[in-house]
């Protein structure tokens, strides 16, 4: 509820919106095929891949036509080539055990989305720049490679917070607390 866009992000955070709501058929597809939210799904895909249909959603490697090279490698581990985004996406989906999961609120899809990303962040102080980039709940703190933490570095990427906030202001999702 606290949570604000930065001024200096808001046009960046406003294109973000504009490329979710352009996709939301192609999210709401995976959706069904998957019980993952189609939310969850667009935000996920902006930040690992930056809306781009030709990256996997594990990660952004591209391009579909061949298994994931970063982490995770290797995927999907059925291959029948050429590959489409949604297979990509329902791979990554259950790779990550989000497939079938009935608790989606605020807090558990919050929690789902910093996990994708890695829970690095929670001994650092920082709040992870995945979620909260962009917003008042974030200055500056990354890592810039595997392993790699600077305190100077700043985020350039949309948080995925701020775009659930964002499609939730416009009435687009309702976003549920489990409290």
């Amino acid at each position: 509820r606290k949570l604000q866009v930065r001024p200096a992000y808001q046009q960046s955070a406003d294109w973000h919106l504009t490329m979710i709501r352009k996709a939301r058929a192609r999210y709401e597809r995976v959706a069904v095929a998957t019980g993952v939210p189609w939310h969850f799904i667009a935000v996920t895909h902006g930040l690992e891949a930056s809306f781009n249909f030709r990256a996997h959603l594990h990660n952004g490697d591209h391009p579909l036509t061949a298994r994931t090279r970063q982490v995770p490698a290797g995927r999907p581990s059925v291959w029948l080539p050429p590959s489409d985004w949604e297979s990509s996406a329902k791979d990554a989906l259950r790779l990550l055990g989000y497939t079938g999961q009935k608790d989606w609120s605020l807090e558990r899809t919050l929690y789902r989305l910093e996990a994708y990303n890695g829970l690095g962040y929670r001994g650092l102080g920082v709040p992870t720049p995945y979620l909260w980039s962009f917003s008042n709940h974030y200055d500056r703190g990354k890592f810039v490679a595997d392993g790699k933490f600077s305190h100077t570095a700043k985020s350039q990427q949309c948080g995925a917070a701020v775009m659930l906030k964002m499609l939730a202001d416009a009435g687009e999702i309702k976003l549920e607390s489990a409290v």
